[in-house]
C-alpha cells in the first residue's frame, strides 16, 4: 500500500468498491482516481480543471457511481455490463462473471463450460469485450483491454459438446496481444496488430501463419465470411480478402461498434451509437436508420427483418428502411437470436431470457414490400391488425385499396376509396354520410374518370343545376338540357333559362327570355343576327327610334354551341382484371356497391303526371324532370296528317361493293413513354424530375434527405425537366413534339434500349462554383459568396454521378459548403450587430472554428483577434494570435500583427467582457442560434447538410441548407446508380 499511501495526502473521501477496488477522491489536484487494490496500479482518472471533488456515492442496484464536485457531478461505471457472446446455430456461448457458459435455444438449457479468469483477480478492465467461436474446432477466442488489448484462446475438448461440457474446469489459455481477434476459418484466426496496421493469421497453436498489411488504417476487425475480414476505420468500413489481399467493398458509415450478419450471410447490420446501417455482403448500402437514443444490440430473423434494441425499446427495421416499435423495455437487454415470435436475449445480469412478441405488424409490412399479396389477404382475414398507424402506412406506401379493408368509419373509407379510384365504394360511403361536400368531391373524381352516370347522380344529390346543365352540354344530351330549361323556368331562374338556351342553341328561346326581362335591344340584335326577321321587325316597331345599329365593316357570327365528341354514356375505360384486393373479402359489400351504382346510373323516372311543388322546393331533380317530360307529351300537337301512298315496287338497283372502303385503319398500339421508362428504372430523384414526375421526386427527396421546403428547388426542377428534352415543331396546327434526350447516347446505341435522361447539372459545374465562392470569400464579398454556396447546396440533391468515388466527392462537397454557409452567415450577422460587443466577439470567435481553407482561416483568425483586442479581451485575443501563428502565415503583416498582439496581451492576460466561448472544450456551432454545443451536450442534426442544432429546434426547417427538417429520419443521399446496384 506504499504506492497508495503516497497519494492519500489531502484526500477528501475514500470508498471501497464491492469487488475490492479503491476509489480515491483527491481535492488537491482536483481529480478522482480508481485504483486496482490487487495490482496496486491506477486504472482511471477523472479530472476537473477548476472544480474539487467532495463526495462519492454508489447506486444500490445498478453498476453506477456518482461523484460530486463544486459545479455539478459526474456519473460513471467501473466495469462493462454487456456480456461478450457468440451465436452458432442453436447454441449460444457467453461470458458471465469468471466463467464461459453455454446455452441451447431449443431446450433453453444452460451449462457452465470453463473458468476464464483466475479467482481473486480484479474484474476491472479485464471483462471480455468480444467472443468468437469456431464450431468445427470447438475453440473460443476472447478479446479484452488487458495490457492495452489482448486475446485468450481456449480449446474445448471434442467430448465437451452439449451434454458433456465441463463444470468450470480451469484451463490455461494461449494468449497474445492485439487490438482485435476473430476466427476467419476452421482452424485459423486473425489478430489486428497494434500500431502496425497489419493482420496476423495464426493457427490454434497460436503460431503465426502469415501477415497481411491492410490498405487503410483500421482500429478493429470483425468476421465477414470465411477468409474475409470487415475492418473498421474512423468513418468507414471495408471488407478485406486475406487470401487475395484486396478490398471487396467499402462503405462510409458512422463509427461502428457492432456487426451483425444475417443467417444467410447476404446482409449485414452495422450498429453505431445512434444509427444502424443495413448493407449487402459486398457493402452496398441499402438503408440507414437513425435513433435518438443508444442502440444496444440486434439480430436478424428468418424473414430478413432486423430486430434491434435501444435502451428502452425493441424495434424492427425492414429492408427498405421502414421501422417501428415492437415492445417497451424496463431495463436494457442484448438480443442473441430471433426465432419466429420469440426473441432470445441476455440481461445485464448475464441471465438468458425468452421474450414472446407479436410479429404481425412487421410481417404484414414485409409481405406488402415483397408483394406477397396472398399472405396479406390471409393476414387481413385472420388477424386483428388495425389502427390509424397501419392505415397511414398503407396510404403512404400506395395501398389505399388494402387500407379500405381495415376501416369501418365511412368518412375514412370515402377518402381511401377516392384515393384508390374505387368509385363504387365511394358512392356507398357518400350515401351513408350524405353531406354536400362529399357528394361534390365524388362528382369531381367521377368526372375525372369519365363516369358521367355517377357525376350526374352526385349533382342530383347536391342540387347543382348549373353543373348538371354543363354536364349535359359536354355529353350532348339535348333532351335532358331541354328538361333543365323547363326546370329553370319553373323555378323562375332567368339566368338558368338563358344559360340552357345558350347550351341548346335555341335562338327563339333566347329572344323570348330577353324580351320577357325587358332587354329589347339585345333581343332585337339576337333576332337580327340569327335571321329571325319577323321577330326583329316586331321588336323594331316596339323600340321605335331606339333601334340599335350594327357596326359597319364587321361580319356578325352566330353563337351556336359545337357538337359534342361523345353523345351520352361514360367515357371508354381500359378493361383490366379485378385486382387481388378488389372485392375479395366481402361479397355483400360488393353487391351493395353494384346496386348503388345501378341506382346512380338509372333513369330519371317517368311515372309522375304533374310538377310537384314540394319536389320543386326540396330540389328533387328527378321528380321535376319527370313531370316536365309528361307535360311535354301532353302539349304535343297532332302534327301533319299524312296518308300512305300506293307506290309501285322499287326497281332493283345494283348494289355497289363497299368492301374496298369497309376496311378500318387501326392505329398501332402506343409504346411506353420514355419518361415512364426513366421512372421505372431509377430511384434517383433527378431522373424523376427529368421525367416530369415532380411528386415522386419530392417524395424521394423527403425520404432520402428529409427535405420539406421545395420552394428553392422549383426553378431547378423546371430547368432539369426542360433541359432533358428537345422540342420539335411539325405543323402549325399540330402540337409540339417532345423528344427525350438520353445520357450517354451514341450511334451504336440500340434504339430499343432507353438510357437514363441527360441532366444539365454536372459535378464539374459545382467545382467551378466552389472556386468562385472561394474567390468571393477571399475578396471579402461575403453576400456573393454566401449566395454561391447556398446555390451549390440546393443543386446537389439533383446531381447524378456515375462512380462511388464521385459519390464520396459529393458528400465531401456538402460538408465543405455547409461549413462556409454557417461561417458566412455568422460573419454577416456579426456585421449587423452594432451595440453588443460581447456578441460580436463571440460570432467572430465561432467563425474561426468552421472548417475553412487555410487562407480563409487565417483571415478569420486575424479578424477575431482584431475584434477581441479592440474590446480589451486580451486573453482571448492572445489565443487567436497563437492559432494564427501556428498556421505559418505567408503574409508578413499577419505574422507581425499576431506577434505584437501576443506580446501586448502577455503583459495583462485578462478579459474585460465574459464571453460564451471556451476554446479548451471542443464544440460545434448551432446553425440557427449560433451558440456553441459543447461535447457531451445533446444536439440534433440536419439529415441533409449534417449541420448541428440545439434540441429545441428539432422539427424546424434547417437554417443552413433551408431545405430539410432538423432531426428528421432520412436514409441518406442517393445520387448514383452505383449505390443501387
Amino acid at each position: 500500500m506504499d504506492t497508495l499511501r503516497g497519494h492519500m495526502n489531502n484526500v477528501s473521501c475514500v470508498m471501497f468498491h464491492a469487488k475490492q477496488d479503491i476509489i480515491v477522491s483527491n481535492s488537491e489536484d482536483k481529480s478522482i482516481r480508481v485504483w486496482d487494490a490487487t495490482k496496486r496500479t491506477g486504472i482511471q482518472t477523472f479530472r476537473r480543471e477548476h472544480d474539487r471533488f467532495w463526495i462519492l456515492a454508489t447506486h444500490p442496484e445498478m453498476n453506477l457511481l456518482a461523484a460530486g464536485h463544486d459545479s455539478g457531478m459526474i456519473v460513471f461505471k467501473l466495469e462493462r455490463e454487456r456480456p461478450a457472446f457468440a451465436v452458432s446455430g442453436d447454441s449460444l456461448f457467453y461470458t458471465k462473471d469468471r466463467f464461459l457458459r453455454f446455452y441451447e435455444f431449443s431446450t433453453q438449457r444452460e451449462t457452465q463450460i470453463l473458468t476464464i479468469r483466475r479467482p481473486g483477480s480484479s474484474s476491472l478492465n479485464q471483462c471480455p469485450k468480444t467472443l468468437s467461436y469456431s464450431p468445427s474446432e470447438n475453440a473460443i477466442l476472447l478479446c479484452s483491454d488487458v495490457d492495452g488489448g489482448s486475446y485468450e484462446l481456449y480449446c474445448i475438448s471434442k467430448d465437451g459438446t452439449k451434454d458433456s461440457f465441463g463444470r468450470g474446469d480451469m484451463q490455461d489459455p494461449k494468449k497474445g496481444l492485439g487490438g482485435s481477434a476473430v476466427f476467419v476459418a476452421r482452424n485459423r484466426f486473425a489478430v489486428l496488430d497494434k500500431g502496425s496496421n497489419q493482420v496476423s493469421v495464426k493457427n490454434l497453436k497460436n503460431e503465426l501463419v502469415k501477415k497481411s498489411a491492410l490498405p487503410t488504417a483500421a482500429d478493429a476487425i470483425f468476421y465477414a465470411g470465411t477468409g474475409n475480414l470487415l475492418c473498421r476505420s474512423e468513418d468507414r468500413v471495408f471488407i478485406f480478402d486475406l487470401q487475395q489481399r484486396i478490398v471487396l467493398g467499402d462503405l462510409q458509415t458512422p463509427f461502428i461498434k457492432y456487426v451483425v450478419w444475417s443467417n444467410d450471410m447476404e446482409n449485414v447490420a452495422l450498429l453505431s451509437k445512434h444509427a444502424i446501417v443495413i448493407a449487402s455482403k459486398k457493402l452496398v448500402h441499402q438503408c440507414t436508420l437513425h435513433e435518438t437514443i443508444r442502440v444496444k444490440s440486434g439480430a436478424w430473423d428468418d424473414n430478413g427483418i432486423f430486430i434491434y434494441t435501444t435502451l428502452n425499446h425493441i424495434k424492427y427495421c425492414l429492408p427498405n428502411g421502414d421501422s417501428g416499435i415492437i415492445k417497451t423495455l424496463d431495463v436494457p437487454i442484448y438480443i442473441t437470436k430471433v426465432i419466429g415470435n420469440t426473441i432470445f436475449c441476455l440481461g445485464r445480469d448475464g441471465k438468458n431470457k425468452a421474450i414472446t412478441v407479436d410479429a404481425t405488424e412487421y410481417i404484414f409490412k414485409l409481405s406488402l414490400l415483397k408483394k406477397k399479396y396472398d399472405h396479406v389477404m390471409n393476414m387481413i382475414r385472420n388477424s386483428q391488425l388495425c389502427g390509424q398507424a397501419v392505415i397511414a402506412y398503407l396510404q403512404q406506401k400506395g395501398f389505399p385499396e388494402v387500407a379500405l379493408h381495415f376501416v369501418k368509419d365511412e368518412r375514412i373509407r370515402f377518402n381511401l376509396a377516392l384515393e384508390s379510384g374505387n368509385i363504387q365504394i365511394a358512392v356507398a360511403s357518400a350515401t351513408a354520410i350524405d353531406e354536400k361536400d362529399h357528394w361534390y368531391r365524388l362528382g369531381v373524381e367521377a368526372l375525372r374518370q369519365g363516369n358521367s352516370g355517377i357525376v350526374e347522380y352526385a349533382y342530383q344529390r347536391t342540387k347543382n343545376f348549373e353543373r348538371l346543365s354543363f354536364l349535359y352540354l359536354i355529353n350532348g344530351n339535348v333532351d335532358k338540357l331541354s328538361k333543365m330549361l323547363k326546370i329553370a323556368e319553373v323555378k323562375n331562374d332567368v339566368m338558368g333559362q338563358f344559360h340552357n338556351a345558350l347550351y341548346m342553341g335555341d335562338i327563339k328561346e333566347r329572344v323570348k327570355i330577353l324580351e320577357n326581362v325587358g332587354h329589347l335591344p339585345l333581343a332585337y340584335i339576337t333576332a337580327s343576327v340569327h335571321g329571325l326577321h319577323d321577330v326583329a321587325e316586331r321588336l323594331a316597331a316596339e323600340l321605335g327610334d331606339n333601334v340599335p345599329s350594327f357596326p359597319k365593316g364587321k361580319v356578325q357570327s352566330l353563337l351556336i354551341p359545337p357538337s359534342p365528341v361523345l353523345c351520352g354514356g361514360d367515357w371508354p375505360l381500359l378493361r383490366v382484371m379485378r385486382g387481388i384486393f378488389d372485392g375479395g373479402f366481402n361479397n355483400t359489400d360488393r353487391d351493395a356497391d353494384d346496386e348503388e351504382y345501378e341506382a346512380a346510373d338509372g333513369d330519371w323516372g317517368e311515372e309522375l303526371d304533374m310538377v310537384d311543388v314540394d319536389a320543386l322546393q326540396n330540389g328533387d331533380v328527378a321528380a321535376i324532370l319527370d313531370a316536365v317530360e309528361v307535360a311535354e307529351e301532353d302539349d304535343e300537337e297532332g302534327g301533319w296528317d299524312l296518308e300512305d301512298l300506293e307506290l309501285p315496287p322499287e326497281a332493283d338497283t345494283p348494289k355497289v361493293s363497299v368492301s374496298s372502303r369497309s376496311s378500318v385503319f387501326v392505329a398501332p398500339t402506343p409504346g411506353m413513354a420514355v419518361s415512364q421508362i426513366w421512372i421505372q428504372r431509377s430511384s434517383l430523384a433527378a431522373d424523376h424530375v427529368a421525367a416530369g414526375n415532380f411528386d415522386t421526386a419530392m417524395r424521394l427527396l423527403n425520404r432520402q434527405l428529409g427535405i420539406r421546403n421545395f420552394d428553392p428547388l422549383k426553378s431547378m426542377f423546371l430547368d432539369l425537366h426542360t433541359g432533358s428534352h428537345s422540342y420539335l415543331r411539325a405543323f402549325s396546327s399540330a402540337p409540339v413534339v417532345a423528344i427525350a434526350v438520353e445520357r450517354g447516347w451514341s450511334e451504336s446505341s440500340s434504339p430499343n434500349v432507353r438510357g437514363p435522361p441527360a441532366l444539365p447539372f454536372k459535378l464539374s459545374q459545382l467545382d467551378e462554383k466552389l472556386k468562385a465562392g472561394y474567390k468571393s470569400t477571399t475578396s471579402g464579398k461575403f453576400t456573393d459568396a454566401l449566395r454561391t454556396f447556398i446555390n451549390i447546396l440546393h443543386t446537389i440533391p439533383l446531381i447524378v454521378v456515375e462512380s462511388r468515388r464521385e459519390v464520396d466527392d459529393v458528400k465531401e462537397l456538402i460538408v465543405i459548403v455547409k461549413e462556409y454557409v454557417l461561417g458566412l452567415r455568422m460573419e454577416l450577422k456579426r456585421r449587423e450587430i452594432k451595440d453588443d460587443p460581447a456578441r460580436q466577439q463571440e460570432l467572430a470567435a465561432y467563425f474561426t472554428h468552421c472548417n475553412l481553407q487555410v487562407p480563409h482561416l487565417r483571415l478569420a483568425l486575424l479578424n477575431a483577434m482584431t475584434v477581441c483586442y479592440k474590446a480589451k479581451n486580451l486573453s482571448t485575443a492572445a489565443n487567436f494570435a497563437r492559432r494564427l501563428l501556428e498556421t505559418n502565415p505567408t503574409v508578413e503583416n499577419q505574422a507581425k500583427t499576431a506577434r505584437q498582439v501576443l506580446a501586448a496581451a502577455e503583459k495583462n492576460m485578462t478579459d474585460v467582457l465574459q464571453l460564451n466561448y471556451d476554446f479548451r472544450n471542443p464544440f460545434v456551432i448551432c446553425g440557427a442560434t449560433y451558440v456553441p454545443i459543447y461535447r457531451g451536450q445533446k444536439d440534433v442534426s440536419c439529415p441533409y447538410c449534417t449541420s448541428r442544432f440545439v434540441p429545441t429546434l428539432e422539427g424546424q426547417l434547417c437554417a443552413v441548407c433551408e431545405l430539410s427538417v432538423v432531426g428528421a429520419d432520412a436514409s441518406g443521399l442517393l445520387c448514383s446508380p452505383s449505390q443501387i446496384r
